[in-house]
């Protein structure tokens, strides 16, 4: 009986500690199946995403963004300082900045002063909610949804998502506001 009790224990233990919902692509070969899991969970939000992107190119994801927005789900999103600058002509930070309910903002990693220098803000972070969180290698551009050797984890965790929503409360702190 107490075999039974212990395996059973055993199993209820193992079986709640991998209840959340995991999703893993590797791109180029599961681009299509990525994207189109990204959109969907962006558009199950309810109240709020948050973004912290290096490179944020891609107009599907952002027409995807304003729609959201539009319905009067907040979206903020903390881009690279230096790369939306770079490429300046696509960043989708500009397009997506004048609609109500996006906040855009652009943050430079640390500064590094014997090489004077900052450096990159390089995460590719998005949570839905406090209870979905969408992570990987891809940056938000059609090389890195297509070409690229790349990598996409959706993981529907709150504990984790609460985690990574805290640090980027934190981080949109030291984020200048476009």
């Amino acid at each position: 009986m107490k075999r039974k009790i212990a395996i059973f224990l055993l199993f209820f233990l193992f079986s709640a500690l991998f209840s959340y919902e995991q999703k893993f692509f590797i791109l180029p070969s599961e681009s299509k199946q990525a994207l189109n899991s990204v959109l969907k969970e962006l558009k199950l939000a309810k109240k709020e995403i948050k973004i912290s992107i290096y490179n944020f190119t891609h107009k599907k994801i952002a027409k995807t963004l304003k729609n959201i927005a539009k319905k009067g789900i907040k979206v903020k999103i903390i881009f690279d300082y230096e790369s939306s600058k770079k490429r300046k002509t696509k960043s989708m930070l500009y397009y997506l900045a004048k609609y109500k309910n996006i906040e855009c903002y652009q943050i430079r990693g640390k500064y590094v002063k014997k090489k004077d220098y900052f450096a990159k803000m390089h995460q590719k972070i998005v949570v839905i909610d406090n209870k979905v969180l969408i992570f990987g290698s891809a940056n938000w551009s059609y090389s890195g949804f297509g070409k690229n050797y790349e990598v996409v984890f959706i993981l529907k965790d709150p504990k984790i998502a609460r985690k990574y929503s805290i640090f980027f409360d934190n981080l949109i702190k030291k984020a200048t506001k476009y």
